[in-house]
């Protein structure tokens, strides 16, 4: 099945939302909100996702065995420990570190797709996924 289903599909898609929200409002199409405002929101949610994908990897590191599997359970958790760690000090250092965070997690993916632990849809889903969180934190710097 080389089709993304629709499930997985319309709940990345939803999950876009923030992001959209940070970059929209910082590009002036929304109005922004709270003390803070869309960016802070975009790349607190951004956070969010990193560790959360982090379970995902975890998840299809399950499907690994013998010494694969220690290392694609160590490689499953550097996307958390990446957000945790790699916080920036300014605006423009976040958005790097988030967008960094994002591309170095698509390699995760595909290195995991190569290992045959992934559905066979899954790398469409997140090469779409990644290129609108990556264009939305880039506007983040605008």
């Amino acid at each position: 099945m080389k089709h993304i289903p629709i499930a997985p599909l319309a709940l990345g898609l939803a999950g876009l939302i923030p992001f959209g929200f940070g970059a929209l409002t910082t590009l002036g199409w929304l109005p922004n909100v709270g003390a803070y405002g869309g960016p802070f929101f975009a790349l607190t949610y951004g956070t969010v996702i990193l560790s959360f994908m982090s379970g995902v990897l975890w998840g299809f590191a399950t499907k690994a065995e013998g010494s694969k599997a220690a290392v694609c359970y160590s490689l499953s958790v550097i996307p958390a420990l990446w957000a945790f760690f790699m916080r920036g000090d300014t605006l423009t250092g976040a958005v790097i570190y988030q967008v960094t965070g994002f591309v170095g997690l698509f390699l995760l993916d595909w290195q995991f797709a190569q290992w045959g632990l992934t559905p066979a849809w899954w790398l469409r889903l997140r090469a779409i996924l990644t290129s609108v969180v990556v264009l939305c934190l880039l506007a983040l710097m605008i």
